[in-house]
């Protein structure tokens, strides 16, 4: 067994190495874990940029890298938490954005300003507790190469984007979107497709 599956499994040790990486009531790593240890775990490639007004709440139980040569604009918040956050190259996360994992996020990938992409819900069904208590859900959202979020849109957890689709500003993506689509809309519903046919973009 590994050590972070013996961690997993013994909750005491679980609840000791949680306090000790992250202080209580907080939900940001602590300074000697952003200092010492996340930099030489997480991966961040050639030529990318980190501003530094953002919130990099990275934890080293879980995988965060930054491909080659893109951008982490100012204001934003990244957390790892409770999944995976792995971001590709030549990819930009606008202005106030926030990306909670797990999330997968391809190359050439653009999310304009104040773009909400959250991997995690919790649980609402005991009326005894609030959903701040209850049991977190987790679904991992996948967001493939080549792909245009406009501003203040939301990707709710365990949706897929295809490559080179377009979501227009404001809208909500609640299903799956297929390749080589433009969606809009809350809920987001497609209005074109590209169609190999034509070599053209055909209204839905």
């Amino acid at each position: 067994m590994s050590i972070v599956n013996k961690i997993k499994s013994n909750p005491r040790l679980k609840k000791l190495l949680h306090k000790m990486l992250i202080p209580e009531n907080d939900h940001k790593p602590r300074l000697w874990v952003r200092l010492f240890v996340n930099p030489f775990i997480h991966k961040k490639g050639a030529g990318s940029i980190i501003r530094r007004r953002n919130r990099m709440d990275v934890f080293p139980f879980n995988e965060f890298s930054l491909g080659e040569k893109s951008i982490i604009e100012d204001f934003v918040t990244i957390n790892n938490g409770v999944g995976n956050v792995l971001i590709g190259d030549n990819t930009i996360i606008g202005i106030g954005s926030v990306v909670i994992g797990p999330v997968e996020i391809g190359n050439n990938v653009m999310l304009a300003q104040n773009i909400v992409v959250s991997g995690l819900n919790h649980g609402y069904e005991d009326i005894d507790l609030p959903p701040s208590k209850q049991k977190e859900i987790r679904k991992k959202i996948t967001i493939c190469d080549d792909v245009w979020i406009g501003a203040n849109s939301v990707i709710t957890a365990g949706v897929k984007i295809g490559k080179h689709v377009v979501i227009g500003a404001g809208s909500i993506v609640t299903k799956d979107i297929p390749d080589y689509c433009v969606a809009v809309g809350n809920p987001a519903r497609i209005i074109k497709k590209y169609s190999e046919d034509t070599k053209s973009w055909m209204s839905v």
